[in-house]
């Protein structure tokens, strides 16, 4: 299993500081929602799952700074902790999904004591990460059986372990074919401005032993035309109903190549990322980031100080470039929508 990204201990949300890495393996504790909400902002933790999971831990961390505060005061702040780790990160619906179930469980506890509040929320907490391990695996399972053995693989961003709770979504289902005995090689975007390919992806797996080469973005086309690549797996942060996806910016573009090269384009994602209430992807909020990430990438001036910058985190691929949506229900194919649905209402 790859490194474990977040962790609760000592009444305190641990989590891997994977603006660090490469360079540096750091853990950072958290027991404020404030500093918790600007680390999930800042990239700390990232990866649709993993944002969850941190928010739902961090309505725990909320709950455990108010204990001493009157019943209503407490209740108050609990839902203030929610309302502020909500606005930190707009795209990946996993966020909201995780907050929402932390919302039922404080109105289903109203009225208890404090501490009593506390434990269940903490519970809740435990329960959304251990969900997610399983979900994982699941997907991996699933996943697997679309790879042969000697397979080659393009990825974008990172949707492994550093994402979720256990070994990832797109990634997972390159640790599942190797669990099941296959042999898979990786291709892996550098994603750029942030570079989540070639920091953490290939960091990720070379940890576990996968045979991984980091390629530019704009390389993309030319190891789809030379290398025999035999599909492209990414993760996704929300999904639209009929199956439209957004993910990391630069997605649709490989999506757009892997058409053009007769390659399998596969989306690897938990149930909890369908937004069954959006019918298409048009409708799925866009992150904006700050222009400096990409004037002054990784800490380097890399474009002229007064330039315009256009830097939205995610794009959407339109359902019809995605081959596949695997999920830990199963593995859908388009027309989406039929099975999406019976997917969130099974």
């Amino acid at each position: 299993m790859p490194t474990q990204t977040l962790r609760w201990r000592d009444d305190a949300l641990i989590l891997l500081d994977q603006t660090r890495l490469p360079e540096e393996l750091v853990y950072a504790t958290y027991r404020h929602v404030e500093e918790l909400a600007r680390a999930i902002e800042g990239l700390v933790v990232r990866g649709a799952p993993a944002i969850g999971l941190a928010a739902a831990y961090g309505v725990v961390v909320g709950a455990r700074a108010a204990v001493n505060c009157a019943p209503e005061a407490f209740c108050r702040r609990v839902e203030d902790a929610i309302a502020r780790l909500a606005r930190t990160r707009p795209t990946a619906v996993n966020l909201f999904w995780a907050l929402d179930q932390m919302q039922e469980v404080l109105a289903a506890n109203r009225g208890r004591d404090n501490h009593a509040i506390c434990d269940a929320l903490l519970e809740a907490a435990h329960r959304l990460f251990e969900e997610d391990r399983q979900i994982c695996r699941q997907i991996g399972a699933h996943g697997a059986v679309l790879l042969r053995d000697g397979s080659q693989v393009i990825t974008h961003c990172n949707a492994g372990g550093l994402a979720t709770a256990d070994y990832g979504t797109a990634l997972g289902v390159v640790y599942a074919a190797q669990e099941a005995g296959k042999k898979v090689a990786v291709f892996a975007d550098e994603t750029r401005p942030l570079l989540q390919g070639s920091r953490l992806t290939a960091w990720e797996l070379m940890q576990s032993g996968i045979d991984v080469k980091v390629i530019c973005d704009n390389a993309a086309a030319v190891v789809l035309r030379n290398e025999a690549i035999d599909c492209c797996i990414v993760g996704a942060d929300r999904i639209a109903k009929n199956g439209d996806v957004a993910n990391k910016i630069g997605t649709y573009g490989l999506a757009i190549l892997a058409r053009e090269h007769g390659v399998p384009f596969y989306v690897a994602a938990p149930v909890s990322t369908l937004d069954m209430a959006l019918a298409s992807g048009a409708e799925i909020p866009i992150e904006k980031r700050d222009a400096a990430e990409i004037r002054n990438g990784m800490g380097k001036p890399t474009a002229p100080d007064a330039v315009p910058v256009y830097n939205p985190a995610f794009d959407v691929t339109p359902c019809d470039l995605v081959s596949a949506i695997i999920s830990e229900k199963g593995v859908a194919r388009a027309p989406y929508e039929p099975t999406l649905r019976a997917w969130v209402e099974l």
